[in-house]
């Protein structure tokens, strides 16, 4: 979700955890104007292999985290996205995306009902201007950033064996579900969810008790500590978006093949930024589609690189693209016209001024192995 090029030209924020990262032996970077371990001593290949094995522990605490309090706040709400906000139910979280008015994404987001407000997780290098977005447009409804809260991702197949020790109620969450809870003994409020396509958790709690959280958390046996690098190898296998590269506001959803997310009565009414377009796209199809990119060789192919067919006429570009630990080669994101993205296109990338053969593929590169399969247009 979150864009690494927006560098801050100020001295970067630290988040709670950032005397552990030091501890640990992280590599802090300015990621998004926070300083962040892009990676630990064990190094990006082990902690994304962690991840998929086991456990890993991200510190997430740049996202922003936002509370939405008052009537009609998630009517409100609806008229700035084009998700089902209003049927969200009581302890469920929704993926959803601000629009403009020329159909493109703003910016992407996760939204949660809990009892008495919506409790929303903007992108880090976004969250100035989405605060500003909502302020403009909620009137009536306050709108509160939660700056003195910590965001903390537990995510791989042993997530649930460990957080329960410390949070028993999390194994009865299902994917998408969100709960006001004590983790060890700290309360917080629990999401199974997450950014790696593993099933896991995002735990939101007080910034002054996460340390302590984190540490309980990596004193388990099945946990360790992963940094930026793996988690961007996490997503890019996962098929999963990065604001500011795969997602812009040129890019409608359903170019970038995420119209699962429009909920069915927004396909039918309308109003939010941009429906005319999206909607049109619905009915008749796209100029082009966000598909994955299988490179021949060793060499990746990066973002910015331009697609061309086998006439050699350019057809799209790159927005992602690396090694995937998990398979062992280079892999990549982006965009084609719509006539060539069906998966075992042939086409070529050009690298250091040379074409570098590619294959559409289909997404997710790696198995998506939430705590329950969920699939596109399923209400969550």
């Amino acid at each position: 979700m979150t864009d690494p090029a927006a560098v801050s030209q100020t001295a970067p924020l630290e988040t709670p955890l950032a005397g552990l990262h030091r501890a640990l032996g992280g590599k802090l970077v300015d990621f998004a104007g926070y300083l962040l371990p892009v990676q630990y001593p064990a190094g990006i290949m082990a902690e994304h292999k962690q991840c998929r094995q086991s456990a890993a522990l991200f510190d997430v605490s740049h996202m922003g985290q936002v509370e939405l309090r008052g009537e009609g706040a998630d009517a409100a709400l609806e008229r700035l996205v084009p998700g089902e906000i209003q049927k969200l139910s009581a302890g469920r979280q929704r993926y959803t995306y601000f629009t403009n008015q020329a159909g493109g994404i703003l910016d992407d987001l996760m939204v949660a009902r809990l009892p008495d407000r919506l409790f929303l997780v903007l992108n880090a290098a976004c969250k100035a201007d989405d605060l500003a977005h909502l302020r403009a447009n909620l009137p009536g409804i306050e709108v509160r950033e939660l700056k003195e809260r910590a965001l903390i991702a537990l995510q791989g197949p042993k997530a649930v064996e460990a957080l329960a020790r410390h949070a028993p109620d999390v194994a009865d969450l299902r994917f998408m579900s969100v709960a006001e809870l004590e983790v060890a003994g700290v309360p917080a409020v629990v999401s199974r969810s997450g950014y790696t396509g593993e099933d896991g958790f995002e735990i939101s709690l007080p910034a002054d008790r996460a340390e302590a959280v984190a540490r309980k958390l990596l004193a388990e046996p099945e946990v360790a500590p992963a940094g930026l690098g793996a988690r961007d190898s996490l997503r890019l296998e996962a098929g999963l978006c990065l604001y500011g590269h795969d997602l812009r506001p040129d890019i409608t959803p359903v170019e970038a093949d995420l119209a699962w997310a429009i909920g069915k009565r927004r396909r039918e009414e309308g109003g939010f930024p941009g429906a005319e377009t999206i909607l049109k796209q619905l009915a008749e199809g796209a100029p082009r589609r966000r598909v994955g990119l299988r490179p021949e060789g060793r060499a990746p192919v990066r973002e910015g690189a331009e697609l061309s067919d086998a006439e050699g006429r350019p057809v799209g570009f790159v927005t992602s693209g690396g090694f995937g630990p998990s398979l062992g080669a280079p892999i990549a994101m982006g965009y084609v016209t719509e006539a060539l993205a069906t998966p075992g296109t042939r086409l070529s990338a050009t690298v250091r001024g040379k074409p570098l053969p590619v294959v559409v593929s289909a997404l997710p590169f790696v198995p998506q192995r939430y705590a329950k399969k969920w699939e596109p247009g399923e209400s969550v």
